[in-house]
């Protein structure tokens, strides 16, 4: 699409006067507030071609104009800016993420936690997609008869653990050696690597009865296999409801009843990363309005960026807001906050 210059301008203050009022934008508040060196009817005519060309539109109850999705589009592909944080908030957030923090999760829900602090907005992380991460420990400890804890500590940094059923009368002896056995031959192995078979093959050595080890055995495999489960860290929904873009109670409902189901909202981030994202830049992924297709998030933009754990392992974190949001500076926060997250990864991981 191509716009000359002042018709960029006039979509860009258009875009930045809606953001800021959250009310229709016409040529005399433009004139007023841009300092445009044409007449009102000039401005109006460029306001015309701009809805002519989809990029603004009319509400029913005003005779001002509001983006439309397709000028957000085009107003963060081509025309916005994207800020540089002060000083004080880069400190603010760094202070926010704690260093002393020395497991991933946990770094995880503080850095989404301060994402949406920063923004406003709900804010999320989603777990690192760990299948080519291996593992460096593994250790099943006995809680008590019937049920035991599988610990795994995998290269990327992350500990995973699950509770699993274990027969009733085998022995913590028993159990440290199937333990020993499992991390002495596993270990330094890729997840999607580890099947049945190479568990079985790891304790066949082991002197312990075979209808002992069946369960353990499966458990053991079933608790290193779900560690690859994508996890979803959702934060400040009810920020959302603070907003005058969701004071309706039927824009609000529809926005929480998603935001509900974090399994659908995680599939979804998972549908983003593997799809080619039109627009989207190195650093970021923006989806707006009627681009996301979730039921209940039409009045909304969702932006993600990747943070990593290595070269073969990461995550996303992100923003979800209202479409009349603030693009540059939100894009802004983002980015240091995945900055930042990923120097606490590099001092828990080397």
């Amino acid at each position: 699409m191509s716009l000359d210059e002042r018709k960029k301008q006039v979509l860009h203050a258009i875009v930045d006067d809606y953001v800021s009022t959250n009310e229709p934008v016409g040529s005399n508040a433009l004139i007023e507030r841009h300092n445009f060196r044409v007449s009102s009817a000039t401005l109006r005519n460029d306001m015309a071609e701009l809805e002519r060309l989809g990029l603004i539109e009319k509400p029913h109850t005003s005779a001002g104009r509001i983006p439309s999705d397709r000028g957000y589009r085009e107003y963060v592909n081509s025309l916005m800016t994207v800020d540089q944080l002060t000083e004080e908030e880069q400190s603010e957030i760094k202070s926010r993420i704690d260093s002393s923090i020395d497991e991933v999760t946990n770094l995880l829900k503080n850095a989404t936690q301060t994402l949406s602090e920063a923004t406003g907005f709900v804010s999320l992380a989603m777990s690192p997609r760990l299948r080519k991460s291996f593992l460096t420990q593994l250790k099943i400890l006995m809680i008590e008869p019937g049920k035991a804890l599988v610990v795994m500590a995998l290269s990327a940094g992350v500990v995973k653990d699950k509770v699993v059923r274990i027969p009733n009368f085998i022995t913590d002896d028993q159990i440290y050696k199937i333990s020993s056995a499992i991390e002495k031959h596993l270990t330094g192995k890729p997840l999607d690597e580890i099947t049945l078979i190479t568990v079985e093959t790891a304790i066949a050595d082991t002197e312990i009865p075979n209808q002992l080890l069946k369960q353990v055995l499966y458990e053991a495999y079933t608790a290193i296999k779900q560690a690859d489960e994508l996890n979803i860290y959702l934060e400040g929904e009810h920020r959302m409801l603070n907003l005058p873009d969701f004071s309706t109670m039927g824009r609000a409902r529809e926005l929480l009843g998603t935001l509900s189901d974090p399994s659908m909202v995680a599939g979804y981030v998972n549908e983003m990363n593997g799809s080619e994202e039109s627009g989207s830049k190195d650093s970021y992924m923006v989806r707006i309005g009627q681009e996301i297709t979730l039921d209940g998030l039409d009045d909304c933009s969702f932006i993600t960026a990747t943070y990593n754990l290595s070269d073969s392992v990461s995550g996303n974190i992100g923003v979800i807001g209202p479409k009349r949001m603030e693009y540059s500076k939100v894009i802004s926060q983002i980015d240091f906050v995945k900055k930042t997250l990923n120097e606490n990864i590099r001092k828990i991981t080397e």
